[in-house]
């Protein structure tokens, strides 16, 4: 037996328009939920997002496996528009994921089938990037860049003040150098990693490049003058 996610989408839609308000009762008295009892039974027809859908494997009409459902994308309008599969990788690296309209996925026989599908097909369709996520990227990024810029000046700086200090003072402003520069190099080489990372495995490398820019900043804060 077929079932379409139409219903899903008319499922989760009418879990956000309110027609006639029930009423539940609570301990002490009562209060006003989000649904009528239309959308109840919509409701309970429909399918549990986190029991039916997420996580689970979605497969071609042969059997063969073409993805995993990662995610559900709600349009404007509260319908749901897409579910986000993805493909290939290994436990969340080298992943590809794809937003699949879900009129194209079916439930046959408690498995989600998308009939004519192929893992390369999927991953060869535009990778999915959500939209606040990548202005969140670009912004971490720039901070990050920013501080390496800074270290980079403080470095230069220091060489200047070197060249012209006694031998006794130099030698400590040459391991400063020295220290800053491990810093900065530090830094460099944990944003170039996340920058080499695809869209949706950026925040993997976010701590390591928050850690290394917040070394460079005290070694930078060490060497004010």
């Amino acid at each position: 037996m077929k079932k379409s996610l139409s219903i899903l989408t008319l499922a989760l839609a009418g879990a956000f328009v309110a027609i006639v308000p029930a009423t539940a009762q609570v301990a002490g008295g009562t209060t006003t939920t989000g649904i009528s009892v239309v959308e109840s039974t919509q409701l309970a027809l429909g399918w549990s997002v986190k029991k039916s859908l997420l996580g689970k494997t979605i497969y071609n009409e042969s059997g063969k496996k073409v993805g995993k459902v990662e995610d559900i994308i709600i349009a404007p309008d509260k319908s749901v528009s897409y579910v986000i599969v993805g493909a290939g990788g290994f436990i969340g690296m080298g992943r590809h994921d794809v937003a699949i309209p879900v009129s194209q996925i079916q439930d046959q026989a408690s498995r989600l089938v998308m009939a004519g599908a192929t893992q390369d097909m999927i991953k060869a369709m535009p990778q999915f990037e959500y939209a606040n996520d990548n202005a969140r990227r670009n912004q971490f990024v720039a901070s990050a860049e920013k501080d390496i810029t800074r270290g980079k000046a403080k470095v230069f700086e220091l060489e200047k003040k070197a060249g012209t200090a006694d031998a006794a003072a130099k030698a400590k402003i040459d391991l400063d150098i020295t220290a800053l520069e491990l810093d900065v190099k530090s830094a460099e080489s944990k944003l170039s990693e996340l920058n080499q990372a695809t869209a949706n495995r950026w925040k993997e490398f976010e701590a390591g490049v928050s850690a290394a820019t917040a070394r460079l900043r005290a070694s930078i804060e060490k060497n004010k003058t």
